[in-house]
């Protein structure tokens, strides 16, 4: 059983900057994608940014790409997404996920069908 766990966010004015975590319990970590994916109010869940656990590639949706920095710490088994330069459109409810068959492809899946399991999500507020 996998049990994923964010925290982290918050309300931050834009050009500013938050982090969130994504503790992770659960056998064979090696094997794994995680990924990072925000709901905004009436919109679809979408991907944020994606990290292979056996090797660190990493992949970022193009709306992220420059602003954000996903991360993976090994001896503590979590997930953290930096983020940086945030904007109103930022805002949303951010979910931690893992892929259990991640190492099957070279960079973590955009889809979020592919993944097993979610965190409770945490939500970002950003104020323009």
């Amino acid at each position: 059983q996998v049990q994923l766990v964010e925290s982290g966010g918050g309300l931050v004015q834009a050009g500013g900057s938050l982090r969130l975590s994504c503790a992770a319990s659960g056998p064979t970590f090696s094997n794994y994608a995680m990924g990072w994916f925000r709901q905004a109010p009436g919109k679809e869940r979408e991907f944020v940014a994606g990290v292979r656990w056996r090797d660190g590639n990493t992949n970022y949706a193009d709306s992220v790409k420059d602003r954000f920095t996903i991360s993976r710490d090994v001896a503590s088994n979590t997930v953290y997404l930096q983020m940086n330069s945030l904007k109103a459109e930022d805002t949303a409810v951010y979910y931690c996920a893992a892929d259990l068959e991640g190492f099957r492809s070279r960079f973590a899946s955009r889809g979020s069908s592919a993944y097993d399991y979610w965190g409770q999500g945490t939500q970002v507020t950003v104020s323009s």
